[in-house]
């Protein structure tokens, strides 16, 4: 019978429906969504797994089979490119995962988006960068995601001798670090925060045309129909609603999949491959759904009394009882609370608590709203017309309004106590580099030890578009010559820093320094005791700069220096990458740097903001140099990369939940407006201004919104001071909370205008015509 109901009530029968089905269909497809996610995690893993180099503890032999590879990883504008330089030894040498032939000297394959990226004009310095000739095509099996930038270069140069790696194959298993305990408290509440408005909204969409449904059933019992079948009727026809809106879902989130391929949110993107549903959890979401129709159908005619002449309803004649609404959200913050701390040592987390704990206490606000609106418009009086009839319809008919905006009152009050969170906890996962961003924005080393690169590089540097500064050094060691002393088990070493003046000011304090100039520089940190360093750099004293032989002893080639005796010694200074340099300091008329053995260069870099790119320039010029050349930049703290991770995931799922909380606000107000077609006709019949019944229809989602924010903070406020006592953290940051406020009625005005179209077309005369 209900189902007859459903598709046999003419146009009006089929609108509903379809609302209906679109209301559910947008949170299944959603939850389907949120299903997948495992599978696409797993999938993303198992790529980039498969494309590792597999390295094992002893060096590769040389065969046919084998290659020599090199990361060349670098930076476009923010966007990470992954590459790699490969030299096959071989005709049987293995290919990457993705890549069907090796490229040759000078060539490389690309993926679908760097390709695309290079050709277009904003990738002109990217593609000076990257200069090798584009052959192929990396497939699928070999990214990532569909817009991940890698690519595959040959070399004919590369060696193991020059910081390549001799590998057999690609492919290796990467152990990851276990969540830390409260990095897993703040994914199991965002997920149940992210999940609630969902089933909210599910919940708000199967009782769509709710009014015209219990006249329906009003007719029934007069023709005979018991209070027990018009229930079965009620139910039936909400089944219907709920199995089409799993269809409607099933095709939205169909669709979506195609499309996902093309959209990159917070740097994330997945191939429509990898958005499978666990089968499990799909299986759950189709069982769920229509459960959760019925059942919420036949607890909300409980307060309804339909009879054959008519039907009442409870809401105006009884006022909302508070006292079994308050438990849920206090019993949801004790279940939280019994899980115990979550940082620290001994530290656990128990997912059924916390997850619980957290529904619960969501739960709880989500009936509060409905108490706090009657409570709250029961006592408003006078006014101008359009607000007593806002204020009217509130009171008549208050939990319609209330279930419109309890999808983002829910949002909002878990958002802020994500925010709060992690405004506590991310000292935790945030550590004090040392680095000095103010004196250097830059870092590169170069992989090669042949000097005349290394000097290249120093110079090529200085003459970049865009560099203020180079603070250029050539590092190298020294030992003090001759055989081991009585109670040595190794010679004494040190550094050995060649640089003009204006670097070795940055790395020590030099005082004053001309070339020819030589520094013994004590370790003002500590870490390295000045005895120790004088038993090799000391003015008059000669140091070798050879590296010993196989057996430990001295080099039969010894490469000699003298330290001159007007060396001075002074206090090392750190340098603004953070490290401190010691030992034996020269510039380069006091020390020639062919001396020294496999040198190493180093350069920190100062660029001028005002220049757009300066940071691109400063790498393609680092490329051009050699291409395994890694530009780092300099910060003062960094991140946790666990932390930065789930801060991410939980932005993207943040974004997804609130696109479909505007579209189910849209989809529930229209429906309202549907509802209320009739009396709009009927007033504007009468002569109220158009004008008045938009203002009314305005306030009437104001003041659920309203209080709905208001509810928000205290619950959001309320559920963060839980979690931040089992973090062990009692600051708490007010300022997280203003602008999600702002953002959630920033929301809600946008649907609200967007309503405002459809709400002036039913205000006709004609919507007075009936079938």
């Amino acid at each position: 019978m209900g189902v007859r109901f459903a598709v046999g009530g003419g146009r009006e029968g089929w609108i509903r429906t379809l609302l209906t089905a679109v209301g559910v269909g947008l949170g299944v497809m959603l939850l389907l969504g949120a299903a997948s996610i495992p599978t696409m995690m797993e999938g993303r893993s198992q790529r980039g797994e498969a494309r590792l180099p597999l390295e094992g503890d002893q060096p590769v032999p040389r065969s046919a089979a084998t290659l020599v590879e090199a990361g060349a990883d670098t930076n476009f504008r923010g966007d990470a490119v992954r590459g790699w330089l490969l030299r096959p030894d071989g005709d049987r040498a293995p290919t990457p995962p993705g890549v069907s032939a090796l490229p040759g000297p000078g060539e490389m394959v690309v993926s679908p988006a760097l390709r695309e990226l290079i050709n277009s004009p904003e990738g002109v310095l990217l593609r000076e960068r990257l200069h090798f000739k584009d052959v192929g095509t990396i497939a699928p099996p070999g990214l990532i995601g569909p817009r991940e930038l890698v690519y595959y270069a040959g070399s004919a140069t590369l060696t193991t001798d020059d910081g390549g790696w001799r590998i057999a194959g690609f492919g290796t298993t990467v152990k990851s670090d276990p969540l830390d305990p409260a990095l897993l408290t703040l994914l199991i509440v965002g997920c149940v925060v992210m999940l609630m408005p969902v089933a909210i909204f599910i919940a708000t969409a199967v009782r769509f045309g709710g009014e015209r449904r219990d006249r329906r059933l009003a007719a029934l019992r007069l023709i005979g129909a018991d209070v027990r079948m018009t229930r079965r009727t009620a139910a039936g026809e909400a089944l219907f609603g709920a199995l089409c809106g799993l269809l409607v879902g099933a095709v939205l989130f169909l669709a979506a999949r195609q499309l996902i391929g093309g959209v990159t949110v917070w740097d994330i993107n997945v191939f429509p491959s990898d958005v499978t549903p666990v089968p499990g959890l799909a299986a759950l979401v189709l069982l769920a759904v229509p459960l959760c129709a019925i059942g919420v159908t036949l607890l909300a005619l409980r307060r309804v009394g339909i009879e054959p002449l008519g039907v009442a309803r409870d809401s105006a004649g009884r006022r909302r009882r508070l006292w079994w609404r308050l438990p849920l959200p206090l019993g949801g913050l004790a279940l939280m609370l019994l899980n115990g701390r979550v940082t620290g040592r001994g530290a656990q987390v128990d997912p059924y608590l916390v997850a619980g704990g957290a529904a619960l206490f969501l739960l709880g606000v989500t009936l509060l709203l409905p108490w706090a609106v009657d409570a709250a418009v029961a006592r408003f009086r006078g006014g101008p017309v359009p607000w007593q009839l806002a204020v009217r319809r509130l009171q008549l008919s208050g939990s319609a309004a209330a279930r419109a905006v309890s999808g983002i009152s829910v949002a909002v009050a878990g958002a802020i106590a994500l925010q709060l969170f992690f405004a506590a906890i991310q000292d935790d996962f945030m550590k004090v580099t040392g680095q000095d961003a103010s004196r250097a924005q830059l870092q590169t080393t170069l992989p090669s030890h042949d000097i005349g690169s290394i000097r290249k590089m120093i110079s090529e540097f200085r003459t970049t578009e865009g560099v203020r500064g180079v603070i250029a050094s050539i590092d190298a060691s020294a030992s003090r010559p001759g055989p081991l002393r009585r109670g040595e088990e190794f010679r004494p070493s040190t550094r050995v820093t060649v640089g003009d003046c204006g670097t070795l000011r940055e790395l020590a304090h030099t005082g004053p320094c001309k070339d020819g100039d030589v520094f013994v520089v004590k370790d003002s940190s500590g870490a390295v005791e000045a005895d120790y360093i004088a038993k090799t750099a000391r003015p008059g004293a000669t140091v070798d700069f050879a590296p010993e032989d196989e057996s430990g002893s001295p080099s039969s080639h010894p490469r000699l220096w003298t330290i001159p005796r007007s060396a001075r010694t002074v206090e090392s200074r750190q340098d603004p990458s953070g490290q401190m340099a010691f030992g034996l300091m020269a510039t380069p008329g006091a020390l020639d740097p062919k001396l020294l053995h496999q040198p190493m260069a180093r350069a920190m870099v100062k660029i001028d903001p005002t220049v757009p790119d300066a940071v691109e320039h400063v790498r393609n010029t680092a490329a051009r140099i050699d291409p395994r050349t890694q530009v780092y930049a300099l910060q003062n703290t960094a991140r946790d990369k666990q932390f930065t991770s789930l801060r991410t995931g939980l932005l993207v799922a943040a974004t997804a939940t609130l696109a479909l909380i505007a579209a189910s606000m849209l989809v529930t107000m229209v429906e309202q407006l549907r509802e209320r077609r009739r009396l709009l006709s009927v007033l504007v019949a009468f002569g109220t201004r158009r004008a008045t019944l938009a203002w009314s229809v305005l306030w009437q989602t104001a003041v659920p919104v309203a209080l709905g924010l208001a509810l928000a903070v205290a619950g959001g406020a309320g559920l963060g001071l839980a979690l931040l006592r089992m973090a062990g953290k009692t600051a708490f940051d007010w300022s997280v909370v203003w602008p999600l406020m702002a953002a959630g009625g920033a929301l809600v005005l946008v649907v609200t205008l967007l309503s405002l179209p459809p709400l002036w077309r039913m205000m006709r005369p004609d919507g007075l015509r009936t079938e």
